[in-house]
This record gives structure tokens, C-alpha cells and sequence, in this order.
């Protein structure tokens, strides 16, 4: 495993590399649980956008306790179903799809988990992890 970085610390320092201080935040947008930036593979099997299933070992970009931003090989629908399988613990986590980013080599997906699960990733995310001046 990598680093971890919250992506209020990552906003924070881009902010200040565009802006030519370090006390401008970028965004301020409410979140429900705190994210981390976590590169890690995990399975994932569902329905491809031509319908037929599929299994394949995907990679995560950005976690979170209610879901995750993974890069897929498959191109998928908005709204299908994904199950993701945590290859150190076995542990399911159903999922729906709600964002897909430009297909590529990879797409971009983001996947929100039907239950919220804050311990899938092995993290502490139950808590927001923004700056005290980014929460509302």
C-alpha cells in the first residue's frame, strides 16, 4: 500500500499550488463519510454495457465508506450492479453504479455501496476527515 492522503488534504495543497498559497481551499462540498486516496486491487464482477458478465481484478483510485472511484477494464451502464470482493478479507460488498467517467483503456467508475461499509477498506473512514475549515 501507498500513501493515504483525505482528499481535503490533497484539495488544500492543490489549491495552493494554483493559487500561490497554501490556505485556499478548492472545494467545499459536504460529504457524508471522510475518502482516501487508496490504490488497491480488488475483484469485481457484474454486467458489462453489452450484457454479459464479467470478472476481472480492478483497481480502486479514491474510497470512501459509502463507496469508491475504481478504474474498470469493462465498460459498464450507469445504475448496474457491481460486486466487489476484498481479496485479503473476502468480504462482499454489492454496489450500484453512479458515476462513469470517458471510457478508455480503464474507465473510470464510481460505485456506491447499497449498505455503508466503513471497515471494507481496512480504513477509519466513518468519521469526516476534512479540516475543521472545510466542514460544515
Amino acid at each position: 500500500m501507498g500513501n493515504i492522503w483525505t482528499v481535503g488534504q490533497l484539495t488544500a495543497i492543490r489549491g495552493g499550488l494554483e493559487h500561490g498559497s497554501m490556505d485556499t481551499v478548492a472545494s467545499k462540498s459536504p460529504r457524508r463519510s471522510g475518502r482516501a486516496f487508496l490504490k488497491m486491487r480488488l475483484n469485481a464482477k457484474g454486467r458489462a454495457h453489452d450484457g454479459r458478465k464479467f470478472r476481472e481484478t480492478c483497481e480502486t483510485v479514491v474510497v470512501n465508506a459509502h463507496g469508491a472511484l475504481i478504474l474498470l477494464k469493462h465498460e459498464m451502464d450507469n445504475g448496474e450492479m457491481v460486486v466487489l470482493t476484498h481479496p485479503e478479507t473476502m468480504e462482499e460488498q454489492e454496489c450500484r453504479v453512479v458515476f462513469l467517467g470517458e471510457p478508455a483503456d480503464r474507465q473510470r467508475v464510481g460505485v456506491e455501496f447499497l449498505t455503508p461499509a466503513p471497515r471494507f477498506w481496512g480504513l477509519d473512514l466513518g468519521e469526516d476527515v476534512r479540516p475543521a475549515g472545510e466542514r460544515n
